[in-house]
């Protein structure tokens, strides 16, 4: 069975953007696709990612309206949505798709618009993310999902000792990192004082443990090993993709502070790739908050139990430490556009393993791993890409 491989990456700036849906995503299509230097006829299919739209925008049945746009109408097209994890998800059944021999060529990507520009403010936004939760026993009590992942941050504190300074300074490594990163949202410096001099808004969170509500888009090209050569860009190999679910709503989940899905996930992903969590050279991580990176690097066998808020202290996450995470910025600097997110950490496994990620670009990078969460851990896609040989 043939090996995917992304030979085309592109993605918009993430931030505030007041471009229709279709517009927005032709922007990173359309880069993918000249990065990849494929012919539109060449395109099988297109696998989309969109969470929101039908509320945010009320827009639906987006898959054939952006490939019309793209001029890409007549072949099959699927959206889907999985909260957090949508594009994510789309990806890995484009893959699947060319291992399996249904396609050789494949567009896949996500888009999303979060701010103000969709008419909904922060209040209304934050409710409409709300809709990820469970809706009998968690949503008319309020639970938003900075309370979520507050309850998963302060479960691992009491366990770990794990404290608002470690915290802080995930926060502090994601701004260093997307300094870096032209696309970013927030690409600038800050310090652990910052962080916990901003507003509270769920203990043990304040504003910048959190990501913003971004807009933006992301897309790849994926075909089959067998004629990656023949395209312009540098194939980079998907050798591993783990996609495992947990229990909604949290009170039923057996292991919270675990994220069992992700733990799961990433053990199916390094079975297929054939490797262990010591052959990961950098990760990107789901940091919608500061706690889910400490979380996240830990189920995924990055750092050992309870260390996950140690390592960032210690320096060893950063772009210069032993496992940088999320030299994108991650969700937290770079924005997080829900329906974009996932394909978007796909372009920074792409363009860390073409060795073409500029300053931010990890030394000796050969093999990486993506982890996207959907709604309050309940899905967990785990990606592993490693450069061509």
């Amino acid at each position: 069975m043939a090996r995917a491989c992304v030979v085309g990456a592109g993605m918009t700036q993430f931030g505030v953007h007041d471009e229709p849906l279709e517009e927005l995503f032709a922007d990173a299509a359309l880069s993918a696709i000249h990065d990849a230097g494929v012919d539109g006829d060449e395109i099988e299919g297109l696998y989309f990612g969109n969470a929101m739209g039908g509320i945010t925008e009320n827009d639906t049945h987006l898959a054939p309206k952006l490939a019309s746009h793209l001029g890409l109408q007549g072949i099959p097209c699927q959206r889907f949505e999985d909260a957090c994890a949508t594009s994510s998800n789309a990806f890995k059944h484009a893959v699947q798709s060319v291992e399996a021999g249904v396609h050789d060529v494949v567009l896949v990507g996500g888009v999303e618009r979060c701010t103000a520009e969709t008419g909904l403010d922060t209040e209304a936004m934050t409710r409409t993310f709300a809709s990820a939760s469970h809706r009998e026993y968690e949503q008319p009590t309020g639970l938003t999902f900075p309370g979520v992942f507050a309850l998963l941050t302060k479960r691992h504190m009491h366990e770990y000792g794990t404290t608002e300074e470690q915290l802080a300074e995930v926060a502090v490594k994601n701004h260093a990192h997307g300094q870096y990163n032209p696309r970013a949202h927030f690409g600038r410096e800050a310090d652990v004082a910052e962080v916990l001099d901003s507003p509270v808004v769920a203990d043990p969170f304040h504003l910048m443990d959190c990501c913003p509500f971004s807009d933006g888009a992301s897309a790849v090209v994926v075909v089959s090993e067998d004629v990656a050569e023949t395209y312009d860009g540098d194939p980079v190999a998907v050798s591993g993709i783990g996609h495992r679910t947990d229990a909604v709503p949290i009170a039923d989940k057996a292991a919270p502070v675990e994220t069992t899905a992700a733990k799961e996930a990433a053990n199916e992903a390094y079975a297929q790739a054939d490797i262990s969590p010591d052959d990961v050279d950098f990760a990107e991580v789901h940091d919608c908050f500061t706690g889910a990176e400490v979380i996240a690097i830990e189920a995924l066998g990055l750092v050992p139990e309870g260390e996950g808020g140690a390592a960032a202290m210690r320096g060893d996450t950063y772009l210069s430490g032993e496992m940088p995470v999320n030299p994108s910025g991650g969700l937290k600097a770079k924005g997080h556009p829900i329906g974009a997110t996932g394909t978007a950490q796909i372009v920074e496994l792409t363009e860390q393993l073409r060795g073409s990620a500029g300053d931010r670009q990890v030394a000796g990078a050969d093999k990486g791993i993506a982890h996207n969460l959907g709604g309050d851990t309940a899905t967990a896609v785990v990606t592993v890409m490693e450069a061509a040989r």
